[in-house]
């Protein structure tokens, strides 16, 4: 493993007791509800770059092909992605630290201690993952957001899914686990997707992230271009449900489930039993997009 990984910035600015927030390209991401909480948190804030990451051993090239800039037959610039730090402050002035980047490709536990290593430099009190992922909920019910966390105290805040699972993980969880080892508070906030429209941005689940990211980690991000944009997404979602007698059919159905969760009936929506498959998923996203044509 190259050593170091990181690189810190000579003159970087100082920072006290920060979040540490991440919501990484490249894994699970339902309607980008992660991807937009992230650029929505970044553009509510200026940032300065803290340190930057040896994409060269982090990154695969080829599946991240940088961009080469050509002006008239000329080379002028390659534009590499890159994985870095960058500090900022809120609304309230409580600082931030934001990583920002794809997930790496390679050396997950050299990346992970990398990380760690860092938050203990910075003094962060609190590392947040965002996320989300398809479930089997309507776009006409409230939307909600459950957790994963190194402590059942720290989940518990937000509320998790009930039941055991076996899943492919991502560097968000190495990372979870190395905080862990250090004694750092480390928790991810996952927004609930409806499966149908997991294909599309879905600005509702980046809102509710952000609703949480407030919550547990007292950052304060205003959230009301994300509001209006769900408010959008939702009546674009009631016109072309309304035009297909399979997919109102989908949406009552679902309508049912949430309230009887809701409810308190044992219900299986309430654990991970019935999330739909991979295929079913596909399948459900493509007909669903069919109805949209461009």
């Amino acid at each position: 493993m190259p050593d170091p990984l990181y690189r810190l910035v000579p003159d970087r600015p100082a920072v006290d007791q920060p979040v540490l927030v991440m919501a990484p390209e490249g894994w699970i991401d339902a309607g980008l509800g992660g991807g937009g909480a992230m650029a929505a948190l970044i553009s509510a804030m200026e940032t300065e770059l803290v340190a930057t990451f040896d994409s060269d051993a982090l990154l695969d090239h080829r599946a991240r092909r940088p961009v080469a800039r050509i002006a008239d037959g000329v080379y002028e610039d390659v534009l590499w992605p890159e994985i870095e730090l960058r500090a900022g402050k809120d609304g309230e002035g409580r600082d931030v630290l934001v990583l920002v980047g794809p997930e790496p490709d390679h050396y997950w536990r050299g990346f992970a201690g990398a990380v760690g290593e860092l938050s203990q430099l910075l003094g962060v009190r609190l590392l947040v993952g965002m996320g989300a992922f398809p479930a089997p909920v309507p776009h006409t019910r409230p939307g909600s957001v459950v957790a994963t966390a190194t402590a059942a105290e720290l989940a518990g805040r937000v509320g998790v899914v009930r039941g055991n699972l076996d899943v492919p993980a991502g560097i968000v969880v190495a990372v979870q686990r190395r905080f862990a080892d250090l004694g750092i508070p480390a928790l991810a906030l996952w927004a609930r997707v409806p499966h149908y429209a997991a294909g599309m941005p879905y600005p509702e689940a980046s809102m509710l992230l952000l609703g949480q990211l407030g919550a547990v980690a007292g950052i304060s991000v205003d959230v009301e271009p994300l509001r209006e944009a769900a408010e959008a997404a939702r009546q674009r979602l009631d016109e072309l449900t309304a035009n297909s007698m399979e997919h109102r059919a989908l949406v009552h159905q679902l309508e049912a489930q949430v309230d009887a969760e809701g409810s308190g009936e044992d219900q299986p929506t309430a654990g991970w039993s019935n999330l739909p498959s991979a295929d079913e998923l596909g399948a459900e996203v493509e007909r669903f997009l069919r109805d949209q044509g461009d």
